[in-house]
């Protein structure tokens, strides 16, 4: 990185290319984005530079120590003949010290910041637009709602004929290699494991308990329904909860004790499960003024995240229940379709149907990272979701028009390379695997296909 000559440091010229990154990301999180763009142009900043205010944290990292280091040298002045022969270098020296150890200190902070959305990072994951149709199931009408088990072993899809599957992934991976297709349509011996039908119409979303074998459904007959399909003769729920207006979406709390749900009405419930009373947030003014699009508990159970109609994203103690804070107009005005955390909880991905993706920032309450490209009009008609994958280095979106896959790197935005998804209509859920790289997506065109990569 640098010689030490005489005691003091001379960097090198490439070292420059880091500060410019560092100076790039900073003018962007602080919002100067043409400045940041300009500056990138100039310096030719490859791969690009995502949000980041890493420098002004080794900046102030830096003044920090050098403020403690003057202190040091100011004590050093007062020492006696004697004391100062004890130093060893002198103080001539020990101010040249001073000055390489601020450089040396600097670095080092450079490399205990967060790192997370560093644009440096070389992605570990296969690109999404790699992975492959193993399985293909289909329903009777739209196939509009899918879910991962937690452990990523199960998948389950909800259709608007009322019906659910759950299908083993290791049996579909062992069907696919058996028979060799792409295309495998359900058969003898078929990876279904359980057909479940209790709903009187459609079914919109899905979620898997997160320690029990326990899958919940929502529907546009106001019920929310528990299946336990642990037992192999199952085919009712064992507890309903009953709502007066359709159900969109539902999330459980990560220890499965409780559940937020999400309806056609803007008011939303928090239910414990084993009573089935519900809750709501005691101050009217801050539930949503729409329907309820999108719910998601952040995986500390800290919070719980949700979008609606009327444009904004909502944020809320997982505790009290209350509106802590609102994106309002949070994709300019159009109706936001979906959100969901990270893991770290520190930022939530949300989409809208003005066909962008964004990365908000809870820290700063503020969006990070928008993702462009996707929509060839730009406007959505129908609701889908945006998604991490397994490891969250890509960002995933479907064109609604063209049901091609939309992906990014998650750091920087970089757009990656397309994939057909091959269905013949709009995608109405996709969803990632929790630990592996394999996603479901489900269609108007009444199938559901899972994703993988052939090994």
């Amino acid at each position: 990185m640098s010689e030490i000559n005489n005691g003091k440091p001379e960097m090198c010229i490439k070292d420059s290319d880091h500060l410019y990154r560092l100076i790039i990301s900073q003018l962007f999180y602080d919002g100067h984005t043409s400045i940041a763009s300009s500056l990138a142009v100039q310096v030719n900043a490859d791969p690009p530079c995502s949000p980041s205010d890493r420098l002004r944290s080794v900046v102030m990292k830096g003044l920090q120590h050098e403020t403690d280091r003057q202190k040091e040298s100011e004590q050093a002045l007062n020492l006696n003949p004697i004391q100062q022969m004890l130093i060893g270098p002198g103080i001539g020296m020990l101010n040249d010290l001073y000055t390489y150890h601020t450089f040396v200190y600097s670095i080092f902070y450079i490399i205990l910041l967060d790192l997370e959305f560093d644009t440096d990072v070389i992605c570990t994951a296969p690109q999404p637009s790699l992975y492959e149709t193993i399985y293909v199931t289909s329903h009777k009408g739209a196939c509009n709602a899918g879910a991962f088990s937690p452990d990523g072993q199960l998948i389950a899809t909800g259709s608007s004929d009322a019906s659910i599957k759950i299908l083993d992934i290791e049996r579909m991976l062992a069907k696919a290699h058996e028979i060799g297709s792409t295309d495998i349509i359900e058969g003898q011996g078929h990876p279904v494991i359980r057909t479940l039908y209790d709903h009187l119409e459609g079914v919109t979303c899905l979620d898997f308990h997160p320690n029990k074998p326990i899958l919940a459904s929502g529907s546009r007959d106001c019920h929310v329904k528990f299946f336990d399909y642990s037992k192999i003769t199952v085919k009712k729920a064992y507890k309903t909860i009953t709502d007066v207006v359709p159900i969109r979406c539902i999330s459980f709390h990560p220890l499965g004790n409780y559940m937020v749900v999400g309806t056609n009405c803007p008011i939303i419930r928090l239910y414990d499960i084993n009573t089935v009373q519900s809750y709501v947030c005691s101050v009217p003014s801050q539930q949503h003024t729409g329907p309820v699009t999108s719910i998601k508990f952040e995986p500390g159970a800290k919070y719980f995240v949700s979008s609606s109609r009327d444009g904004s994203i909502k944020l809320w103690d997982g505790v009290s229940n209350k509106c802590v804070n609102t994106f309002e107009r949070a994709h300019n005005g159009s109706q936001v379709c979906s959100v969901t955390f990270s893991r770290n909880g520190k930022y939530i991905l949300s989409s809208g149907k003005d066909s962008l993706v964004k990365l908000w920032e809870l820290s700063t309450s503020r969006c990070l990272i928008a993702y462009t490209g996707a929509g060839t009009i730009g406007k959505q008609e129908h609701h889908t979701q945006a998604l991490f994958n397994h490891t969250e280095e890509f960002v995933m979106f479907p064109d609604e028009v063209t049901t091609s896959l939309c992906t990014w790197n998650a750091r920087n935005a970089s757009r990656q390379n397309l994939l057909s998804l091959g269905h013949n209509g709009p995608i109405r859920s996709i969803v990632h695997s929790p630990n592996s790289a394999a996603f479901l997506t489900c269609s108007d065109d009444f199938r559901a296909r899972f994703w993988c990569i052939r090994h």
